[in-house]
């Protein structure tokens, strides 16, 4: 049986991991370890801050609507309360936009549910 040599293997898995960790600063990114363990710290980041990224829209679009709403002189709270009791389907995300981009229409809303 011929002798197996792996040299192909390890520099295609040393060429990818720094490639993706091209970028990196210092030692991070020209040295395979350093570079494996910054890519594993990297990969948790970006899985975990994905859910994040979602907690945080959501807080920018609550904050809009409470902007949005006090110049009408309601808070947030009461204004989502009142809109679920009127049974409506819009959403805070569509809500917010609504906000931002037609503040006339938000009025409507809001003469709706007072």
């Amino acid at each position: 049986m011929a002798r197996i040599k792996r040299g192909t293997t390890s520099l295609k898995h040393r060429k990818n991991v720094l490639k993706q960790a091209k970028g990196f600063r210092w030692r991070r990114s020209t040295h395979e370890r350093a570079a494996n363990e910054a890519l594993l710290k990297a990969g948790t980041y970006a899985y975990r801050d994905r859910r994040v990224k979602k907690r945080t829209m959501r807080k920018l679009w609550i904050k809009r609507l409470n902007n949005a709403v006090r110049l009408h002189d309601l808070s947030y709270s009461r204004f989502i309360n009142k809109l679920a009791k009127a049974g409506s389907a819009l959403d805070r995300k569509i809500l917010a936009q609504i906000a931002v981009e037609k503040p006339e229409i938000l009025e409507k809303i809001i003469a709706k549910v007072k």
